[in-house]
C-alpha cells in the first residue's frame, strides 16, 4: 500500500475550481476599472469607488481560491476560506467525501468535524476522489505506524 501512497509533502487544492475564481476576479476587476475610466461623466471620487469595488470582488474570490490541504510528515494543514489549522495525523479520524458532500470532512478524535474545502468534488469530481482516497491513506497509513516509522 505504501506505493500508492504520494511523496510528502504534498498540497492538494482545488485546482480547476481555483483558475475559475481567479480568472473570474482578474475579468471582474478589468470590467469594471474599464467602466469607471471610460465613463466620462463620473468624478474622481467615483472612479476610485469603481476601481475599489472591483478590487474588493477580486479580493473576495481570491479568498475563495486560497483552499488547500497540505499534508507533511508531521501532520495536516487545512486552510478554509477565512481559517487555517494545523492537525497532527493522531487527530485524524476518519476522512470522508460522502456522494453529495460539497468537499472532504475530516473526522477528528476530539469528536468534531472540520471541513476540507481544498478537496472539493465541484468542477473535478475524480481528481477530489483521487485526493480524498490519497488523503485517506495517509491518515491510516500514519495511525498506523505514526510519523517516525515512515521516514526513508
Amino acid at each position: 500500500m505504501s506505493s500508492e501512497l504520494p511523496a510528502l509533502p504534498v498540497t492538494f487544492r482545488p485546482g480547476r475550481t481555483r483558475a475559475v475564481l481567479l480568472s473570474a476576479g482578474v475579468a471582474i476587476f478589468v470590467v469594471i476599472t474599464a467602466v469607471a475610466l471610460l465613463l466620462e461623466k463620473l468624478g474622481p471620487g467615483e472612479r476610485l469607488s469603481f476601481v475599489f469595488t472591483g478590487a474588493l470582488m477580486f479580493g473576495v474570490l481570491a479568498m475563495l481560491a486560497r483552499v488547500k490541504v497540505v499534508a507533511d510528515e508531521t501532520g495536516v494543514t487545512v486552510v478554509n476560506i477565512a481559517t487555517r489549522r494545523r492537525l497532527e495525523w493522531a487527530e485524524i479520524v476518519q476522512v470522508n467525501l460522502r456522494p453529495g458532500d460539497p468537499w472532504v470532512f475530516l473526522n477528528l478524535s476530539d469528536g468534531t468535524s472540520l471541513p476540507a474545502l481544498g478537496i472539493q468534488p465541484g468542477i473535478a469530481k475524480q481528481r477530489a476522489i483521487a485526493d480524498a482516497r490519497a488523503l485517506r491513506a495517509l491518515a491510516e497509513a500514519r495511525a498506523l505506524r505514526g510519523p517516525e516509522e515512515h521516514q526513508g
